[in-house]
């Protein structure tokens, strides 16, 4: 068996490996773990223990992206550089795997979104809970900002749509929940039937029928992935901060989960600029 430090066509070969089963486990195809190992251990000469380590190794790699992972791999940090550059390059030879239509229609594959109950989790906000930041947040930090993961996500059009959608059910259940079928009637996808610029997606209330004023943002990543919000966003926030907030959907293509964020966001998040207008002096 081989030792010291996996090669590219080890990374390789395990990467490849990896996304085989991922895509077996989120369209809810049966596969054996062990027989995946097995078949590595003929083919890279690695050990048992080392496979089973690095299939973890990746999972964090992907939870830095964004991405959703295998649930039975909890990511294990301290990874080498190479393992993010060959989950890289596989997704750069397989970009349907993060084409919109592919991933969703994948998750609408498996066996629990049919179940999917139109009430989400809803926890509190990371900088709320009582748990520290992971050990692993500045690995995971460094992923995120060298790969743009918000961007990808701003620009995933059919991501953020059913995440609004399934904030726009969650809304319309609770509602009802309460008793107020008269204020659910009245929950207006605002994105879907006005166009953006209104500064939020969702026109919605609160069960004593004050207005709430919802903009979502959604990832397959953890509740911790960064995420893009517009100046116009921040401005309505600061203007009509009693009524409006934020929806941070996570974890949306296998499990969704949600937390809510108030103004003032700075209180909750980093707040960088990324982009500048340039114009030409008069």
């Amino acid at each position: 068996m081989a030792s010291g430090d996996w090669t590219d066509q080890q990374n390789d070969a395990i990467v490849a490996d990896y996304f085989a089963m991922l895509a077996d486990d989120e369209a809810g195809r049966p596969y054996s773990k062990a027989e995946h190992n097995r078949r590595l251990q003929a083919a890279i000469g690695r050990p048992r223990g080392a496979i089973e380590y690095k299939h973890q190794n990746i999972s964090a790699v992907l939870k830095g992206l964004g991405e959703d992972w295998i649930p039975g791999y909890k990511p294990a940090f301290n990874f080498q550089g190479s393992l993010v550059d060959a989950v890289a390059r596989w997704l750069a030879t397989h970009p349907a795997w993060l084409a919109p239509d592919t991933r969703l229609s994948l998750a609408k594959g498996a066996p629990s979104r049919v179940r999917e109950a139109p009430t989400l989790w809803i926890g509190p906000p990371p900088t709320l809970g009582n748990a520290p930041p992971p050990d692993e947040l500045e690995q995971m930090q460094h992923i995120a900002r060298r790969f743009d993961v918000a961007e990808r996500d701003a620009r995933n059009r059919a991501l953020g749509r059913a995440g609004e959608e399934r904030i726009v059910r969650h809304e319309r259940s609770s509602l009802t929940a309460a008793g107020r079928n008269d204020l659910a009637d009245r929950v207006r996808w605002v994105s879907e039937q006005d166009g953006d610029g209104a500064g939020y997606d969702i026109a919605s209330f609160e069960p004593d029928g004050r207005p709430r004023l919802i903009e979502v943002k959604t990832t397959n990543g953890w509740e911790r992935t960064p995420f893009h919000i517009s100046r116009n966003e921040l401005a309505v926030a600061d203007e009509r901060r009693r009524e409006w907030c934020l929806v941070r959907l996570w974890n949306f293509a296998r499990d969704p989960r949600a937390f809510e964020l108030r103004p003032p966001l700075d209180a909750h998040v980093s707040l960088m600029p990324t982009s500048f207008q340039a114009s030409f002096p008069s």
